[in-house]
């Protein structure tokens, strides 16, 4: 026998993107895609439902300026009533020393939440509105430890120690008021009943409030303070409403408004309590530092009065002339300048460096007006010798007497700033919720996204599983390898029905082959068509036998094989069907023959007849002989002579002999068979097998000297993804059923 070899594949690139492919891959797979859509928006749609909804709170402060005179002298402004940026009130606001005394004032540190039924009993509570104070919500049966609405637990005073901290505690309701906490293991901690104090095993507890049913959990912990100071810095939100407005937005974000409302307040109330905290103290300091240097002013004054008296009687000098009163006016505005420059100066020594850039301006300052006063230094050294000596003890006494006036007046004023500071900073909004806009779960974006996503996810998953199976999907495909189609059999859904009736019967139970139940299904009319083909294929065949493998399982031999079988015992021969898988073989099932009966393996093991192992069939014509027992060596038992002697026996009485083998590809008994067999024939699967693979399958028969004569096309679907590539050629048998007329009168 002349070996087949199969022709080179076509291995052309083709770099194109075959965009109607694409979209009939897509089409063919609707409903996979509609149904991962369909999940994927149903999900999203619970989720909104049961999600609990989380609300924004918002709150303004405005932060004014600070004025000028508020500090001790009237150029202090630059220095201690410097004003106050967004940047730098923002990160007051967020300082642990603000949100801190928030903390302990509200006790935010203690979490308590009820116990609710998973994935719906919080959304049931939550639209549970009781009609009278304290009406509790009716539990479902057997579910009367879950929280389902109207439950309240207060906490007065909780004190745990330190290896409790951040672990998750339980109360459990009791009857009248009483409960017990548990630790995260369930062991008990201590009892107590609501409004008395309990301790017990380090942790002290007062319940100021509890309204539950008995049985009822409530889920409670304390937090280390950092934590919690650290927490809200991290989820409050706070914003300037324009570009030095100096007002500021404040935010909050929760699942409970009523909670996010009291805390946003009470951390706007700690900001502005500590502002005008930091306002007092700032003119208290100013205030004392002004007393510490009133006594050296007054001092000086009365030292230079007396001394301006004393030269005036000794030089008998009573006025300034007019030339020097001139000079006297500017060296005492210099010398004024100067003296509060040092104040600054002096105040400035407590909070700047002397890199400071407002240090350094205002060493500017005075550095000028020293240059101003040596200039004039010089005029006064032009006039008589006593009236300098007058001059310069008359600057001294109006410049103490101005200095000594000014600080006296300025120390009045602090003390009234000291008495009525109100701060630069004020509420203007307290904290409010929109109820009816939660910030999240925005419900319509997440359906829309979840949907869309189920969409992508589906379609990317199909077109990714046909990127990887390259199974053919043409019996062109099969032809450009050399190897001719003899059949291309189309996918039927009564076959599926059938091998799901076959899969729900009882061992022994046959069920009808297609051909005999669906005579004019599409499958079988492909059958009837392969089988005229087989008729000129075997002409010059060497014997009635024909072998049926494939590359692999699950092509649809025994499908193809049994039907095949049924459709030329139907044209009147005498057909047998023999099952030749030794190892899996199955087709007594289909013809209801039990395993324990004889079959193949019987007769070459020569423990039973030929006569016994060959099976009737419900149609006529057909004889089938199945796999009989599993052998220890199946291929083996094909080697041997007594496989040949039945074959040749089976030819002489039959006119036709059908061998089902298993796939060449898993085992080498199909190239046993086939050096036996007349005919060798293969089956490939729709999208199932590669064209490599059934190269390889071709060749391996070849270097066994098999011939294949052909290739039978099984599993044919009618899809979208196949116009534009294979035109529409191969699915002739969607296009067109001939059936035959009814009898008159049914």
């Amino acid at each position: 026998m002349q070996a087949q070899s199969a022709a080179p594949q076509d291995t052309q690139d083709n770099d194109e993107i075959d965009l109607i492919g694409l979209l009939g891959t897509l089409v063919d797979h609707r409903r996979l895609i509609a149904g991962v859509t369909g999940v994927c928006l149903a999900g999203s749609v619970a989720y909104s439902l049961v999600a609990t909804p989380v609300y924004k709170a918002n709150a303004l402060i405005q932060v004014e300026k600070k004025s000028s005179g508020l500090t001790g002298l009237d150029n202090l402004g630059t220095s201690l009533g410097k004003e106050s940026n967004a940047v730098t009130e923002i990160e007051l606001i967020k300082s642990r020393t603000v949100i801190g005394k928030a903390v302990d004032q509200l006790r935010l540190d203690v979490k308590v939440s009820p116990h609710y039924f998973p994935l719906i009993g919080k959304s049931v509570a939550r639209r549970f509105k009781p009609e009278i104070p304290g009406e509790l919500n009716e539990p479902l049966p057997g579910l009367g430890s879950y929280a389902w609405g109207g439950e309240r637990l207060k906490i007065k005073e909780i004190a745990l120690p330190e290896a409790l901290l951040g672990e998750s505690l339980q109360l459990l309701a009791g009857e009248g008021g009483a409960y017990a906490l548990l630790d995260e293991d369930g062991d008990e901690l201590l009892q107590g009943k609501t409004g008395a104090p309990a301790e017990g095993k380090g942790v002290r507890l007062t319940v100021a409030e509890l309204n539950a049913r008995p049985g009822t959990r409530f889920r409670l912990s304390q937090s280390p303070r950092l934590n919690t100071v650290l927490q809200y810095q991290s989820d409050l939100q706070i914003s300037e409403r324009g570009k030095d407005s100096g007002i500021l937005n404040l935010a909050l974000d929760g699942a409970d408004p009523a909670e996010i409302t009291r805390v946003l307040d009470e951390i706007s109330r700690q900001f502005v309590r500590q502002n005008i905290e930091r306002n007092a103290a700032e003119a208290a300091n100013s205030l004392d530092f002004l007393r510490e240097q009133l006594p050296g002013v007054k001092a000086d004054l009365e030292k230079a009065s007396s001394q301006l008296n004393a030269y005036k009687m000794k030089s008998k000098s009573v006025d300034v002339a007019a030339e020097a009163q001139s000079v006297l006016q500017q060296s005492v505005d210099i010398e004024s300048k100067l003296t509060e420059l040092r104040f600054q100066q002096a105040e400035m020594d407590r909070k700047f460096t002397r890199q400071h850039p407002v240090y350094k301006a205002l060493l500017q300052q005075i550095d000028e007006l020293g240059r101003q006063r040596g200039q004039l230094a010089g005029h006064i050294r032009d006039l008589p010798e006593t009236q300098q000596e007058v001059l310069k003890l008359t600057r001294d006494v109006e410049v103490g007497t101005q200095t000594y006036s000014r600080m006296l007046n300025k120390i009045q004023e602090l003390d009234v700033v000291r008495a009525g500071t109100v701060g630069n900073a004020r509420i203007i909004d307290s904290a409010a919720v929109d109820l009816r806009a939660p910030v999240a779960p925005k419900k319509a974006l997440i359906v829309t996204l979840a949907t869309l996503l189920g969409a992508l996810l589906a379609s990317g998953f199909v077109l990714a599983r046909r990127a990887l199976n390259r199974g053919i999907e043409s019996p062109e495909e099969i032809e450009r390898l050399g190897l001719p189609v003899y059949a291309t059999v189309p996918l039927s859904e009564q076959q599926r029905f059938l091998e799901g009736e076959l899969q729900k019967r009882n061992h022994g139970e046959a069920v009808p082959l297609l051909t005999s139940q669906h005579p004019h299904d599409l499958a079988v009319e492909a059958l009837r068509s392969l089988r005229t083909s087989l008729h000129f294929a075997m002409l010059e065949a060497r014997n009635n036998c024909i072998m049926i493998s494939g590359p692999s399982p699950g092509v649809g031999k025994s499908f193809v094989s049994s039907n095949l079988a049924a459709v030329i015992a139907q044209a009147g021969q005498r057909v047998l069907l023999v099952d030749a898988d030794l190892r899996k073989g199955h087709k007594h099932r289909m013809f209801g023959v039990p395993s324990e009966h004889d079959g193949l393996s019987n007769p070459l093991a020569r423990d039973s007849t030929f006569e016994k192992a060959v099976h009737t069939t419900e149609v006529p014509g057909l004889s089938f002989v199945p796999r009989g027992r599993i052998p220890p060596n199946p291929s083996e038992l094909l080697m041997h002579p007594n496989f040949a002697a039945f074959l040749e026996r089976a030819s002489a009485e039959y006119d036709l002999v059908l061998v089902d083998t298993p796939p060449l590809l898993a085992v080498t008994d199909a190239a046993i068979v086939g050096r036996l067999a007349g005919t060798a024939l293969i089956v490939t699967r729709f999208g199932v097998n590669p064209a490599r693979e059934i190269d390889v399958t071709v060749r391996r028969f070849a270097q066994n000297g098999i011939e294949v004569k052909g290739a039978i096309f099984n599993g044919l679907e009618k899809r979208a993804s196949a116009y534009g590539r294979y035109g529409y050629g191969g699915y002739g048998y969607y296009q067109y059923e001939y059936k035959s007329e009814k009898p008159a009168g049914n």
